[in-house]
C-alpha cells in the first residue's frame, strides 16, 4: 500500500512541476513575441540609417583585419620562460612558486640530480629549507635536460 501511495505522489509532483514550468514558458514566449515585434520596427529604422553610413568604413575594416592575423601568429607560443619540462613524459609546467604545490616529478628530479637530500614533507619545511629548495629549483631550471 505504501508503495502505491509513493508512486501516486511521485506522479502528482511530476505533473505539478510540468504544469508550472509550462505556464512559465508560455509567459516567456508571450513576452518575447511582444518585445520582438516592437524591436523589429526599431531595427528596420536603424538598418536604413546604417546602410548610408556603412559604405565608407568598408576600407577601414579590411585594413584592421590584416594586423589581427599577425597578432595571432606571434601569440601561438604560450610557453613561458619559467617553465620546466619533464624529460620522461614531455610535460611542461610553470616553475612552482611554492614547494608544497610542486608536482611530484619535480620533487623527484631535485633528489635525482642531487640538488636536495630528500623529498621534504610539509611539516619539515622551514625558512632555511625553503631557501635551499629555491636555490635547487633555480639550478634545476638552468639544466639543459629540463629546459623548454
Amino acid at each position: 500500500m505504501a508503495e502505491v501511495l509513493f508512486i501516486l505522489t511521485t506522479i502528482f509532483v511530476a505533473y505539478v512541476v510540468y504544469v508550472v514550468i509550462g505556464d512559465q514558458m508560455t509567459e516567456i514566449k508571450a513576452m518575447t513575441s511582444k518585445s520582438s515585434s516592437e524591436h523589429s520596427a526599431t531595427v528596420t529604422r536603424a538598418a536604413a540609417e546604417v546602410q548610408v553610413v556603412a559604405e565608407k568604413p568598408v576600407a577601414q575594416t579590411v585594413a584592421a583585419q590584416k594586423p589581427a592575423t599577425k597578432k595571432t601568429a606571434s601569440s601561438s607560443s604560450t610557453v613561458t620562460k619559467d617553465s620546466l619540462k619533464n624529460p620522461e613524459t614531455g610535460e611542461v609546467v610553470n616553475m612552482p612558486t611554492n614547494y608544497r604545490f610542486a608536482k611530484r616529478w619535480i620533487k623527484e628530479a631535485l633528489v635525482q640530480e642531487s640538488l636536495l637530500d630528500k623529498i621534504y614533507k610539509t611539516n619539515e619545511l622551514d625558512d632555511k629549507t625553503n631557501a635551499k629548495i629555491k636555490r635547487a629549483l633555480n639550478k634545476l631550471s638552468k639544466m639543459e635536460q629540463y629546459k623548454v
